[in-house]
């Protein structure tokens, strides 16, 4: 009979690409790996590793196989969720995942929150862009994750928590511009738009909202600054460099730090984003989740904004 443990390996190897790395990631010895690897390939019947030189592929018969282990991996780890925290609501170890455009903004009133209301809760943050998230997520490296929707994923199920509208910042004018005008999104420069860099959803989103940004998007006219936070682009911007769109939750933080720039509101309808959780639809603690989700909606309400 296959076991869990050869299942692990498999799903290393298969993420790795080999069996010096795969060792390493399941704590391991190589020919321990390796031997595991070969005890399940002759219960199968079929090889599902092309061995090379420097690297291994699986077969078309070994995708298959890993792609069924690695549903077979997601609901034993769900099965031992269940068993560990089912009595308990936000009881124990719980891995957050959360997109670096929400992490600095939300994040200061929520955990507050969330130590308050759960102290049985230890929570490990990971903070990285969306597509590492959606794949440690349903690698089972990650319990939930907190990003912008929607989330096209069949194996993931989604909770909507709030809206967060963007608003459009530009260096402060004289004389001043009035703070209650509003923005058409036809009236931006794509020359002037400073953009986070190359993978950030928040990027997608503002080519999305502003068509002729989108149709700029590869002119080199358009500034390429390779900026990762929304804060190094708030002091590019106070410096007189160009203007963004920035979410409404890092408003007070970002305008704070940054006295010389002004935030307008959009024309209707206003540009936003979707904020939500994301879990694997296998998980056994969605309760969980959506109690989880019910600190972040709170702390939102109560924050200035």
């Amino acid at each position: 009979m296959i076991s869990l443990r050869q299942l692990r390996y498999l799903d290393a190897l298969a993420r790795t690409g080999h069996f010096g790395r795969a060792a390493a990631l399941v704590h391991v010895s190589q020919p321990a790996l390796s031997m595991q690897i070969k005890e399940l390939e002759g219960q199968l019947g079929t090889p599902l590793i092309e061995r090379r030189r420097h690297e291994i592929r699986l077969t078309p018969l070994g995708m298959e196989v890993h792609r069924r282990a690695h549903e077979i991996l997601a609901a034993a780890r769900d099965l031992v969720d269940f068993a560990r925290h089912g009595a308990r609501t936000l009881a124990g170890p719980l891995s957050l995942g959360i997109i670096p455009s929400i992490a600095p903004y939300l994040l200061p009133g929520a955990l507050p929150l969330l130590r308050e209301r759960y102290p049985d809760l230890r929570l490990r943050l990971r903070e990285t862009q969306t597509r590492t998230l959606v794949e440690e997520l349903s690698a089972g490296e990650l319990d939930v994750i907190l990003l912008s929707l929607p989330l096209h994923e069949p194996d993931i199920e989604t909770l909507h928590l709030f809206d967060d509208r963007f608003f459009f910042v530009t260096k402060a004018a004289v004389p001043a511009l009035d703070p209650d005008s509003r923005v058409s999104q036809s009236a931006i420069d794509p020359s002037k738009l400073l953009l986070l860099e190359e993978g950030h959803c928040l990027r997608d989103q503002a080519l999305q909202f502003c068509s002729a940004a989108r149709n700029a998007a590869t002119n080199p006219g358009v500034p390429d600054l390779g900026a990762s936070s929304l804060s190094t682009i708030m002091q590019l911007i106070a410096n007189g460099f160009g203007a963004t769109l920035l979410p409404e939750m890092a408003l007070p933080a970002e305008i704070a730090a940054n006295r010389d720039v002004v935030a307008l509101r959009f024309c209707d309808p206003e540009p936003r984003r979707e904020i939500g959780l994301a879990w694997r639809r296998t998980s056994a603690r969605k309760d969980d989740f959506i109690h989880l989700g019910k600190v972040f909606v709170d702390s939102r309400a109560n924050s200035p904004h």
